[in-house]
């Protein structure tokens, strides 16, 4: 179920509409609780089952794992945990992916094995759940919380429907205490909520799928060589493309929760307005980033045991973070890449310390530009679909390719220019923003022309319900 579709439309209108009614708190609880599994079934109900077992094990394991005192006990007990979680993401996920590793292994000592054919279908927002629960886990395993003694609110913590399938990854301290007390959305909670629904439609819909989808998908589906030109506006295009999809799901997530009552962390700030890679990782996924600092690079060392082994640290995490998007080298490599990148940022931080504030300020929108392109390269590797498809655009990009061929036309170049450089702009104008205080800075009559605007435009686009990229990860 999409959230621009219009079943969901009509799917929220009636959660919104139970939800609201006054029930007792436990009840309504309950609704949302089913309601979520029923979100989650519409797009392949076995696999709902997974969450059952996700949610029973790591509920029971972290119960029991509190009352024992054991070392070796609860050791083995988070380990279960982590079998089951992983197990099944390893299973669906990276089956396929595993068997041709060792395949292309034993080809390298000239053993000739062809795995079986297996369709294994992917459970979609596999991999944000299984990071939710075992967040969990894990606290509890190292008595940073107390397990959750209602199975109703745990239960709704792993499967709560806005965020379920793409995020933000929500660590339970964020959303378990706000199942205690009943709750129900104030006027301004409602009218941001769903104003931020819209904004995120408008970002999917219109800036994604209508405006950008388009033009990198008819150069990177290219089955001839493509022009340089036509290669920097796709790959520009995309960068554009997956940030107004993922930020405008997330954004979606963030409003629908609001408008029942319940708050979630933001999973962007303004990221193509960062300054240098680290700042970049502060506001791309904010969710994922703060996990994998918590649960893998800090537990690594981070960088409390010298410069190398922090640089380790570094590209261990991305090149961990590269794999969970996908299940292909190329994924491993993009988190390689960035991972590169880190490395070299802290390196010419030691090597260049800060100037002054003059000097700084002169810098910042020469090394946001900077960042961004940088990034965008490494996009190519997200959306191409094979190693060699990447390698043709970054020839394409260096304008290698005899005889190109163009795609785009002056139209596509003109709408990639003006879309992308308008989300660069606004971004950078909003880095230190909250868009809260802007839009209470407007008067009234300029909120309802900007959200009727944006509400026509989804109407009239019309277009068929495109998945958000993120989903297949």
């Amino acid at each position: 179920m999409l959230f621009n579709s219009l079943t969901f439309v009509l799917f929220i209108a009636i959660v919104l509409g139970v939800f609201s009614l006054r029930l007792p708190w436990k009840l309504r609880k309950s609704f949302l609780l089913l309601a979520s599994y029923a979100f989650y079934a519409a797009w392949s109900p076995p696999f709902v089952v997974l969450l059952w077992i996700s949610t029973a094990v790591d509920w029971l394991v972290a119960r029991r794992m509190h009352r024992e005192q054991h070392k070796g006990m609860r050791r083995l007990l988070l380990w279960v945990s982590l079998a089951v979680n992983l197990g099944m993401l390893g299973f669906f996920k990276y089956g396929t992916f595993l068997l041709e590793a060792f395949r292309d292994l034993l080809a390298m000592v000239d053993i000739a094995y062809q795995p079986p054919e297996v369709s294994i279908i992917l459970p979609i927002g596999i991999s944000f759940y299984t990071f939710q629960t075992l967040s969990y886990t894990i606290d509890v395993y190292l008595r940073r919380s107390e397990p959750e003694e209602s199975f109703l609110d745990f239960a709704l913590f792993v499967t709560f429907f806005p965020q379920l399938v793409a995020g933000p990854i929500v660590r339970p301290y964020q959303l378990i205490p706000q199942f205690k007390h009943p709750v129900r959305a104030t006027r301004d909670q409602l009218f941001w909520g769903l104003l931020l629904f819209t904004i995120g439609l408008f970002e999917k819909v219109i800036l994604a799928d209508a405006a950008l989808s388009a033009i990198s998908d008819t150069v990177f589906n290219s089955p001839k060589p493509v022009a340089c030109l036509d290669a920097w506006a796709a790959v520009l295009a995309f960068s554009g493309q997956i940030f107004f999809d993922f930020a405008g799901y997330s954004m979606c997530a963030i409003g629908i929760s609001m408008s029942l009552g319940f708050s979630l962390p933001d999973n962007f700030r303004c990221p193509y307005a960062a300054i240098g890679f680290s700042d970049f990782w502060q506001r791309w996924h904010i969710s994922l980033s703060g996990w994998l600092r918590d649960y893998l690079y800090i537990p690594l060392g981070g960088n409390r045991q010298g410069p190398r082994r922090t640089q380790i640290n570094l590209m261990l995490t991305m090149l961990l973070g590269g794999l969970w998007h996908g299940a292909a080298w190329r994924f491993v490599v993009w988190g390689g890449i960035h991972g590169g990148y880190l490395v070299i940022e802290r390196w010419l931080q030691r090597l260049f310390p800060r100037e002054t504030p003059s000097m700084q300020s002169l810098f910042r929108i020469p090394l946001a530009l900077a960042t961004f392109l940088a990034v965008s390269l490494t996009w190519v590797l997200f959306r191409a679909e094979t190693f060699s498809g990447a390698i043709d655009i970054y020839a394409a990009l260096l304008g290698l390719h005899d005889d190109p061929v163009l795609w785009l036309e002056t139209f596509d170049f003109l709408l990639c220019g003006t879309v992308v450089g308008g989300m660069l702009t606004v971004q950078w104008v909003m880095r230190d923003r909250r868009l809260e205080d802007v839009v209470s800075q407007c008067p009234w009559w300029a909120t309802a022309l900007f959200w009727s605007t944006l509400l026509t435009l989804i109407v009239l686009a019309r277009g068929q319900s495109n998945a958000f990229i993120y989903f297949q990860f």
